[in-house]
C-alpha cells in the first residue's frame, strides 16, 4: 500500500493565505499562531505500507495500528509490519499503535525519527541489508509492552540509537542468534532511557564479531540491577536456539563501563 503524496517529503502548505490587505495581515498571522494543534488522527493499516528507496514518510503524529491480516495482535514469528523501508527512507513523526503488527521492517540503510510505538506487536522494527556498509539510524522515539524485542537485527551493518526511552520489555537489540544466513552486526546505544521491568538491553553474537556500545544509559526502577546490560551468545545459522557465553563489559564485543550507564 503506499503512502500518499500528501504525507511524502513535503511539508505542510501554509495554513493560510494572509489577507491580501494590508491591514488583515497581522490578524491573520496572530491567528495562525494562536489555533490548537489538530489532534492526531488514527489510520487503520489493512496492508503494509512502502516507503519506497529514498523516500520521507512523515506521519505528522498520526497513529498507525493493523487491521485485517496486520490486526492478529500477536506475537507470532513471521508478520507483516505496519511500514516497509526500502534503501535510504526515513519514516518520521508516527505513532504506532495497538495492533502494531511487526512494526517497521528496513530492507537497506533507514532513518526512524520521532517513532513511538505505543504497544509493540512482534518486534518494533527490524533491520535487513545486502552489504556491511548499511547504517540504521533511530532518533528519539520510544517503545513500550515489548513481550518479546525492540530492535531486532537480522542483515549486516551497524545500528545507531540516539534519545530513545523504552519501558515494560524484554530485549531492546537482538542481533539473530540463528539466522540462516549470518553476519557481523554492531549496535550503538547513546542517551538512552530504560524503564524497568525488562530483561536485556542487548543480545549480541560473539563468534560473529557483534559489538554494542551504550554510552549515557539512564534505568529507572531496577533497584536490584536485574536488567542485564549486554549478553553475549554464541549464534549459529541453523535455526538452533543459541547459547550464552557471559555478560557485562569485556572491551571487545560488549563495550560500556560503570560510568556510562546511571541507575535511579
Amino acid at each position: 500500500m503506499e503512502p500518499s503524496e500528501s504525507r511524502r517529503s513535503r511539508s505542510r502548505g501554509p495554513a493560510g493565505r494572509l489577507a491580501a490587505a494590508a491591514g488583515l495581515a497581522l490578524a491573520a498571522a496572530f491567528a495562525v499562531l494562536a489555533a490548537p494543534a489538530a489532534a492526531a488522527a488514527d489510520i487503520p493499516v489493512p496492508e503494509t505500507i512502502l516507503v519506497g528507496a529514498g523516500e520521507v514518510y512523515d506521519g505528522r503524529g498520526d497513529r498507525y495500528y493493523g487491521t485485517g491480516d496486520l490486526g492478529d495482535g500477536g506475537q507470532n514469528e513471521g508478520q507483516d509490519p505496519i511500514f516497509r523501508l526500502e534503501a535510504g527512507a526515513t519514516l518520521t513523526n508516527v505513532v504506532i499503535g495497538h495492533p502494531g503488527a511487526d512494526g517497521v521492517h528496513c530492507y537497506g540503510s533507514c532513518t526512524l525519527r520521532d517513532v513511538v510505538w505505543q504497544d509493540v506487536g512482534e518486534d518494533a522494527a527490524t533491520f535487513r541489508a545486502n552489504g556491511s556498509s548499511a547504517t540504521f539510524t533511530v532518533q528519539g522515539g520510544s517503545a513500550a509492552r515489548a513481550d518479546d524485542k525492540i530492535f531486532q537485527h537480522n542483515g549486516p551493518g551497524t545500528l545507531t540509537v540516539t534519545n530513545f526511552s523504552a519501558t515494560d520489555f524484554g530485549a531492546l537489540y537482538r542481533s539473530c542468534g540463528n539466522c540462516g544466513t549470518q553476519h557481523q552486526r554492531h549496535v550503538v546505544f547513546d542517551g538512552v532511557t530504560l524503564t524497568a521491568p525488562g530483561d536485556r538491553l542487548a543480545g549480541i553474537n560473539e563468534n560473529y564479531g557483534d559489538t554494542a556500545t551504550f554510552r549515557n544509559i539512564t534505568i529507572n526502577g531496577d533497584d536490584e540491577r536485574d536488567i542485564t546490560i549486554c549478553q553475549r551468545y554464541i549464534g549459529n545459522d541453523e535455526g538452533d536456539e543459541p547459547e550464552e557465553s557471559g555478560e557485562g563489559p569485556d572491551g571487545q564485543h560488549c563495550r560500556y563501563s560503570e560510568s556510562d550507564i546511571t541507575y535511579r
